[in-house]
């Protein structure tokens, strides 16, 4: 479930998401590992239960099952975004394909009120994905 989940949204990311300022994409493994890659030419192809990164400088592969995390960067380095939505403001969520859900006073009572499923949640500039189980 968990591979699956994350091809669907490698797939949406590459579908939907545009990284014109960031330089690099990171990905993390479940060590805590990171690999910073150029994203000049970069493709992305899932194959056999590995995700295959070709850029300029080469081809990466990394298993799937043991990718933590991967995120685009300006300079190379990994920010963890645990805490980027403050929870007492004012939220706006969207399904991770852009469908908007809806405006809610807070990060709870929006959690309180979706449905199981991955969601983008915006707060002013600050943007966090997250998983409703």
């Amino acid at each position: 479930m968990k591979r699956s989940l994350f091809i669907l949204w490698v797939t949406v990311c590459a579908c939907v998401m545009q990284a014109v300022d960031y330089q690099y994409l990171v990905f993390v493994n479940t060590n805590g590992t990171t690999t910073a890659l150029s994203v000049s030419d970069m493709t992305l192809t899932v194959s056999g239960g590995n995700l295959v990164v070709a850029n300029t400088d080469g081809t990466e592969t990394f298993m799937l099952t043991d990718l933590a995390a991967m995120q685009f960067s300006k300079d190379g380095t990994f920010t963890a975004l645990d805490n980027v939505i403050n929870g007492d403001e004012p939220v706006d969520v969207y399904t991770i394909v852009g469908t908007t859900i809806g405006h809610f006073d807070n990060l709870l009572q929006a959690t309180k009120q979706l449905q199981v499923g991955a969601y983008v949640i915006k707060q002013g500039h600050n943007t966090q994905k997250i998983v409703v189980k």
